[in-house]
């Protein structure tokens, strides 16, 4: 089975479309994401659209933000979390569809879990929230208690910084492993990256491909310009979203 992984989307549609073409040619069976579909970005509707056809999916922070009342939120998350919220419910379109995203959010699991495979959106701790940043490898009673709730590989993202943890307080980013990585049953947590809001210096959108014997890491460019004049056009879009793009940052 070679299944994709995609995490962090954001609202982002240039980045998603690009993402599901290049899935398309990688012999991918099944797509898997890892919450947080909105947020940020200026297409959500359209991007909720297309995740429906993946095979499985789960809530992040930003998708449950929209659900519900946003907490922990900075100031410009907050007003897009409030403005996505508003297209959602926009009384201009088509109601059965806005009914059909809203149920579709609405029904998302925290995390799923097959065999060997924990599939989370921010730790296996916390499935929901918590942040595991690169730095954290050096944070051993961290990691140990993390690790202590993995049985062999979680899957996350939240972060939108793509790499792998091992159980040796380790973090290795994909261009230090070649993008590839082999399932040899020693404890992992992978990060996949984020599509739609790549923070690790490389504007490429990322995402895994995943196999039962290894994970490899896909970089993918698309027009970021397009999607930057898109939040730049919204008021109520900070512009940094859109400069954080071309950033990768």
């Amino acid at each position: 089975m070679r299944r994709a992984l995609i995490s962090d989307i954001h609202g982002n549609l240039e980045a998603l479309q690009a993402v599901l073409e290049d899935i398309r040619q990688q012999g991918v069976t099944e797509i898997y994401c890892l919450g947080d579909i909105i947020g940020y970005g200026p297409n959500p509707r359209e991007c909720i659209d297309l995740v429906l056809d993946c095979q499985a999916c789960i809530l992040g922070n930003h998708d449950q933000g929209a659900l519900f009342d946003p907490e922990g939120f900075n100031s410009g998350a907050e007003r897009a979390i409030f403005w996505t919220r508003e297209q959602l419910e926009s009384p201009r379109g088509d109601q059965a569809a806005n009914a059909r995203r809203w149920d579709f959010l609405g029904e998302l699991p925290r995390c799923i879990r097959e065999d060997r495979f924990l599939f989370v959106h921010g730790s296996a701790r916390n499935p929901l929230n918590e942040y595991v940043f690169p730095e954290d490898a050096y944070n051993q009673r961290k990691m140990e208690k993390i690790f202590g709730l993995v049985e062999q590989y979680c899957f996350q993202g939240h972060t939108h910084v793509p790499g792998v943890f091992t159980e040796g307080s380790n973090f290795l980013a994909p261009d230090e492993i070649n993008y590839e990585y082999a399932l040899a049953g020693e404890k992992l947590m992978v990060n996949v990256g984020s599509v739609g809001q790549p923070r690790d210096s490389d504007n490429r959108a990322c995402y895994v491909v995943l196999t039962d014997d290894k994970l490899e890491y896909r970089r993918v460019p698309y027009d970021f310009e397009v999607t930057a004049k898109k939040i730049y056009d919204i008021p109520d879009l900070d512009n940094f979203l859109g400069d954080r793009l071309r950033e990768g940052r």
